[in-house]
């Protein structure tokens, strides 16, 4: 249904543009005598309308149809905005920690990213407000612990661990929605004294995207 008003208003947009730009030319020619033909924009406009009443009543359905191509318009911008979304690795090979604090994890092989994730940084920063979903994962050798954070401003939203067990790999996941306003952040954290390894099999990933705007 979209699609099919999004041909069709510019279509009865640049047909009714048409027709006003031959009613201008039939009333210069003409001597103001009533008009037989109504026009298909016009809708029931009979022939005691002259000429030039015809073209003031068309005028005004061109500018409406000029503020419906605008709304069309926004609203093709609105949906282009609320097109977010990011999904990026680690992009290292080997170990990541342990440190004496906490610090944000950089997830620099992007694989996609509409704009608001930095892999610079690693940080999420949401363009518009809204419920997003989030995941994340680490892997790690469990002879050390490894703990993650999923963080939004500041404050932790949920976390993932893996305790020590021995010497073998060992894998974590986890996600949430979240409610964000406009300029939030959201962001993984590696505790302090924990850590996290990663390969070319690409086993610590941050991925987010935008459900619905608010």
């Amino acid at each position: 249904m979209k699609t099919s008003l999004v041909v069709l208003i510019p279509s009865l947009f640049y047909l009714c543009v048409a027709e006003v730009q031959q009613l201008d030319q039939r009333a210069e020619e003409d001597d103001g005598t009533n008009v037989e033909q109504a026009s298909v924009c016009g809708g029931d406009v009979t022939g005691s309308k002259t000429n030039g009443q015809l073209v003031v009543i068309l005028r005004e359905l061109e500018a409406k149809l000029r503020n419906t191509e605008k709304q069309l318009e926004d609203l093709r911008g609105e949906v282009r905005g609320n097109r977010v979304a990011f999904g990026a690795s680690l992009g290292i090979d080997g170990n990541i920690g342990p440190f004496n604090t906490e610090i944000t994890l950089v997830y620099k092989n992007v694989f996609s990213n509409s704009g608001s994730y930095n892999p610079g940084t690693g940080i999420f920063t949401a363009p518009v407000k809204g419920v997003y979903y989030f995941s994340f994962s680490g892997h790690n050798i469990s002879t050390r612990s490894m703990w993650l954070f999923l963080m939004k401003n500041g404050e932790t939203m949920i976390h993932i661990a893996n305790h020590p067990a021995g010497n073998r790999h060992e894998t974590a996941t986890n996600g949430m929605t979240l409610q964000l306003d406009v300029g939030d952040q959201v962001y993984v954290r590696l505790q302090r004294n924990t850590w996290i390894f990663d390969n070319g099999n690409k086993h610590g990933t941050f991925i987010g995207y935008l459900l619905f705007p608010l």
